[in-house]
């Protein structure tokens, strides 16, 4: 054999290697780009249909949610109980407030400042009066398919009180954890 065809051969040999070690690194180079985009499908799927994370604006949930904490919130509720804080649609805003009176429920409010649902004074952990405004007379039934819905910081809240109840279609989400601002 001619030493020129030997050199030829080796020549082709790490041809041949250096396109067979292109294609692998073509391979893995489109494997990751594929995982890469599922992760990020994954993503984008579970935070836009199953969560929903959003900012808090104003005090109206003061002190249980502040301005600027992050809300995390569960898309998928489908039965929302009394005292659960969700986030819903009004006037074109998201707003935070807490479920206190569900379809069917009586609610009233006196002139001293006491919330009365189907008969039961509502005072729990909330600090500040429920003063009546002059959106809704009292007492007032919850329609069908709605929720009486009333911020923490009752004396600063725009709610129920002001806009009627809200429609469960307007309901977002369950907040399930918030992270406070100045811990970010």
């Amino acid at each position: 054999m001619h030493p020129l065809d030997n050199e030829a051969l080796k020549l082709g040999a790490k041809a041949v290697r250096r396109r067979r070690l292109d294609a692998e690194n073509r391979q893995d180079f489109i494997s990751l780009l594929g995982r890469v985009v599922v992760i990020l499908l994954c993503a984008w799927v579970l935070f836009t249909q199953v969560f929903l994370l959003t900012q808090a604006k104003g005090s109206s949930m003061f002190p249980a949610v502040k301005d600027g904490d992050l809300l995390i919130c569960y898309r998928l509720q489908k039965n929302y109980a009394k005292n659960d804080v969700v986030v819903y649609t009004q006037g074109g805003k998201l707003r935070v407030g807490r479920i206190l009176g569900r379809e069917g429920d009586l609610v009233a409010l006196d002139d001293s400042g006491t919330l009365v649902v189907n008969g039961a004074v509502q005072s729990g952990e909330i600090l500040y009066p429920t003063y009546a405004k002059d959106a809704l007379e009292y007492p007032y039934t919850v329609p069908e398919g709605c929720f009486f819905v009333l911020g923490d910081y009752r004396t600063q809240s725009e709610d129920s009180r002001d806009f009627g109840p809200v429609p469960l279609e307007d309901v977002q989400a369950k907040v399930i954890t918030l992270l406070r601002r100045r811990s970010l």
